[in-house]
């Protein structure tokens, strides 16, 4: 672990030779317990390899989110033979898809990763907009000791859904540049109509897709729907709960876990009274989206005012986060000055 200590490089490397590792076992080995064996060691890695970044919480939690919690659950899946992974990819799409949060559209899989045709799903003007919003609230967080905690928490929440929304389609930019086509993260979170559109098709949904074969349909096929939908939920608010300890370097609260629990089971119900409408006869009609709309965003917000963010915010958490977002402001300013005045300079 010391050679991996706080180097982003390293710790890709070791990841790419974990994800080969993997590919080479799955090609040798059938679906199975041999092969879960196998995979166990990748697994144990995956869950400790985001402790290397000792000096930043972010790095930390991007590490957890991308490796321990989406990239383990790939490989799990793969020792079953489902999930995104397929050991007939070539290496690099190979190591792409495992590593990092993003899942190959079938056309690219089914083409062996070649170069596809289609429009990507990512646009440099809602990139750049992102950007700016990121900006502006880094700006903002100046004056964090005159806003309402609830204005802070909000900023926060836009901060997370805007690094996200930026993250994830630069992967994919990144993945286009090399012949492969990524099916999209986010599906406009802004514009959900219900609690379940927004879990299961708005927000987030490499999680979605990974956590559906991995947890999902298991337990749907032996318990039903409803224990399904309750038991991805709770693994997800488990997941999130290891973030948390990555995050702070602090003991699990339970509130994450809560929070998702606390939807599991409103998406249970918002299911079960739209079944029983639909029984009854009764044909109902959408509710308006500008009513539909404002009504899950507030209880979306107010759960995670309540339960989301106060692990992460409390025993001095927000002021290390703010902190380090203002290093990595300062940092792109930075050289982002140096790049025009090489610019300017080269024009002259």
């Amino acid at each position: 672990m010391e050679l991996l200590r706080n180097s982003i490089p390293t710790v890709s490397l070791a990841v790419a030779a974990a994800a080969l590792y993997a590919r080479a076992v799955s090609m040798r080995l059938r679906p199975g317990l041999p092969r879960l064996a196998a995979l166990l060691p990748v697994v144990a890695f995956l869950a400790v390899v985001p402790l290397a970044f000792t000096s930043s919480a972010i790095v930390r939690g991007v590490a957890g989110f991308f490796f321990t919690w989406l990239t383990a659950f790939k490989v799990a899946l793969l020792a079953a033979g489902r999930g995104p992974l397929d050991p007939a990819l070539p290496a690099l799409p190979f190591i792409f898809t495992a590593a990092l949060p993003v899942k190959l559209a079938r056309r690219t899989v089914a083409a062996g990763a070649t170069a596809s045709k289609a429009k990507p799903s990512y646009s440099l003007v809602s990139c750049a907009a992102k950007v700016a919003v990121i900006a502006a609230l880094l700006r903002v967080y100046q004056f964090n000791h005159r806003l309402h905690l609830y204005v802070r928490l909000a900023l926060y929440g836009v901060h997370a859904y805007c690094f996200l929304d930026l993250l994830l389609p630069c992967i994919a930019a990144a993945g286009a540049a090399l012949g492969m086509e990524m099916e999209p993260q986010f599906n406009r979170p802004y514009l959900v109509t219900s609690l379940r559109d927004f879990w299961g098709r708005r927000w987030n949904l490499m999680v979605s897709a990974v956590l559906r074969p991995a947890v999902y349909d298991p337990v749907r096929a032996r318990a039903g729907n409803a224990a399904g939908v309750v038991a991805a939920f709770l693994v997800s608010g488990l997941m999130h709960e290891v973030l948390v300890c990555y995050l702070t370097m602090g003991a699990p609260t339970g509130e994450m876990a809560a929070f998702f629990l606390l939807h599991g089971a409103c998406c249970v119900a918002e299911d079960w009274c739209a079944r029983r409408l639909a029984a009854s006869g009764w044909r109902r009609t959408p509710l308006p989206r500008a009513v539909a709309t404002p009504l899950v965003v507030v209880f979306v917000a107010g759960t995670a005012f309540w339960l989301l963010f106060p692990p992460i915010c409390r025993d001095g958490g927000e002021e290390v986060l703010l902190e380090e977002w203002a290093a990595v402001a300062t940092f792109f300013v930075g050289a982002g000055q140096k790049l025009f005045r090489y610019i300017y300079s080269r024009s002259c």
